[in-house]
């Protein structure tokens, strides 16, 4: 049971408060402990202890909370969560607390309350259990990291010249939402051209010509699970320029993903392909960390980074994407997710790599 992994990790807490906010600041552990599939869940809160969780939600989300098959408190107005809250917590004296996830104003919130507790961070407790990904978790991870991978051949079927990124990044949802996603896992990256040679890149109105660099960076949304991938190809003739920097990014992804394996260091993963594109024209131009985890989120926590210390474990999910990035000209990334195992890694991301020219 995922709750009783995070009390494993954590001492002197008699019980675990988990709090939502608004829409926007909906806490990711609540869904990682419910396994909620519908609901927005702003407003609601978790009681949780190492063999039982309790959802305290209103009326709105009940028959959301109660496909979850855990105990359901429903409340009508503040007062009343306040006071299942106050009766909840009444005998606990030491209670976990997710500090990232709270904002100053929902603290002072939960201090008038429950008042006189000893509230203990357990973010870190939470996160090491986040990291490692229980089968349910990696089902709906495959499945998302599916359909992103199947939605590929049907957006690259719409690509035509004079449409803009936007068209194009509407175009990439579209396909995946088809193929039974959600929604998208994060904000879509269409890049055409020189604006390629920007990582975070946000898709406009700029229009696709022939001999273009095509970079898109996206991702399924399956039951709040994510899945990252990117691909660049050509719209029209790759010039050697192009091929060249294609290439390079190519071998780096797949000398530094054949070393993924539990056990393995991630910054030692991330300095074989550091290593391959610094040995090339083009040092220096590799300006991001290789990888990093994906789960609830799209950016679960580090992994493969030349500055974090970081032994990947098996059942951990991160991607792999070198790029290599030339201002006014374009750029190559080229991402998949892989899931670690004991003695190697299983890419669950697929879509051609050879370098396209559409």
């Amino acid at each position: 049971m995922k709750e009783k992994r995070i009390f494993d990790y954590i001492r002197d807490v008699d019980s675990m408060l988990i709090m939502n906010g608004g829409e926007n600041q909906c806490d990711k552990t609540f869904f990682y402990l419910t396994g909620a599939k519908s609901g927005i869940f702003e407003g609601s809160a978790l009681y949780v202890k190492p063999d039982e969780i309790k959802i305290i939600t209103s009326e709105l989300e009940e028959e959301a909370a109660k496909e979850t098959g855990l105990d359901v408190i429903t409340f009508k107005t503040a007062s009343e969560k306040s006071n299942i809250l106050k009766k909840l917590f009444e005998n606990d004296i030491n209670i976990g607390l997710n500090y990232s996830a709270v904002t100053l104003g929902m603290y002072k919130g939960i201090l008038k309350i429950i008042p006189d507790k000893e509230f203990i961070d357990v973010s870190q407790s939470i996160l090491e259990s986040r990291i490692l990904k229980e089968n349910d978790e990696l089902k709906n991870i495959r499945e998302a990291a599916k359909i992103a991978s199947d939605s590929f051949e049907d957006f690259t079927e719409t690509v035509h010249e004079g449409m803009t990124e936007s068209e194009l990044a509407a175009n990439v949802v579209y396909a995946m939402m088809k193929n039974g996603a959600s929604g998208e896992s994060f904000s879509t990256i269409v890049a055409f051209g020189k604006n390629s040679a920007m990582p975070h890149y946000s898709p406009g109105r700029a229009k696709l010509k022939k001999n273009d660099f095509v970079l898109i960076d996206y991702g399924a949304l399956y039951n709040r699970y994510c899945s990252d991938i990117t691909r660049t190809f050509v719209f029209g003739r790759a010039n050697d320029e192009q091929k060249e920097i294609y290439e390079t990014v190519k071998k780096a992804q797949h000398d530094s993903m054949i070393a993924i394996k539990a056990g393995v260091n991630g910054r030692d993963i991330d300095k074989i392909a550091r290593d391959i594109i610094d040995s090339t024209k083009y040092k220096g131009r590799f300006i991001h960390s290789l990888g990093h985890g994906v789960g609830l989120d799209v950016h679960d926590h580090p992994a493969l980074s030349p500055t974090y210390y970081f032994i990947l474990k098996n059942s951990m999910v991160v991607t792999d994407e070198p790029g290599i990035y030339v201002t006014n000209f374009g750029g190559v990334r080229i991402e998949d997710d892989v899931v670690v195992k004991k003695d190697g890694y299983e890419q669950i991301t697929n879509a051609p790599k050879d370098l396209i020219e559409l």
